[in-house]
């Protein structure tokens, strides 16, 4: 992990630029984030555009970090070509679904990448499972997939809560974005580890189950 494609490159300096132009220019950045009264007006483009907008430095940087760490798993296993489609797939389930959860709020804005990271990390666990992760706050390796179950766990934990100025639903739907579409363009998959496939789905089963039984 850590390192860099041309197009990871290409991304990140997009998300940079963009997030730039957003901190000093007000109007720039109110036209082009999430909004849902925007989107269900027409703006659907803001679907696409909110992933290239931060709220701060901070978030840009957690953002790019964690993109600068997975993307050359999935871009190892499965090519640029399908690395991009994951990305920019993921980051638009996300927004759909901060749209399906918050359809009736018309107030409700979002920005970030987070959605396409998310399906970019969900991804590269899902072609490597056994890899290990380092937590900033846990001094001891977590094997990927129970991270990435445990970490969508806290994200419908974080949407039934509304936990934090998070967009855990952008979270949510990226990884959903990164699951499916690494499926399909991977379906070599199924054969190889199909146990892991069924661990990785619990919690968006879950989430779905939740919704169907009104207790989200």
């Amino acid at each position: 992990m850590g390192k860099l494609d041309v197009v990871t490159i290409i991304i990140i300096a997009a998300n940079v630029i963009i997030s730039y132009k957003g901190f000093s220019d007000f109007g720039f950045f109110e036209k082009y984030k999430f909004n849902v009264g925007a989107v269900r007006r027409g703006e659907q483009f803001r679907l696409f555009s909110t992933g290239f907008l931060h709220a701060d430095n901070a978030h840009l940087f957690f953002n790019m970090f964690s993109l600068y760490f997975f993307a050359d798993v999935v871009i190892g296993f499965l090519g640029v070509f399908s690395f991009v489609i994951i990305y920019v797939g993921s980051l638009i389930l996300g927004s759909l679904l901060s749209l399906y959860f918050h359809k009736d709020e018309y107030h409700y804005s979002a920005v970030g990448a987070s959605g396409a990271v998310m399906g970019i990390i969900y991804s590269a666990i899902l072609l490597q499972p056994g890899m290990s992760l380092y937590m900033f706050f846990i001094p001891i390796p977590i094997p990927a997939y129970i991270f990435g179950i445990g970490y969508l766990l806290y994200s419908i934990y974080g949407m039934k809560n509304r936990i934090g100025n998070i967009g855990h639903d952008a979270h949510f739907g990226g990884a959903i974005g990164g699951y499916a579409i690494t499926l399909l363009l991977a379906p070599w998959l199924f054969e190889e580890d199909l146990l892991m496939i069924a661990l990785l789905a619990v919690p968006i089963v879950l989430l779905f189950a939740l919704k169907k039984a009104g207790k989200m």
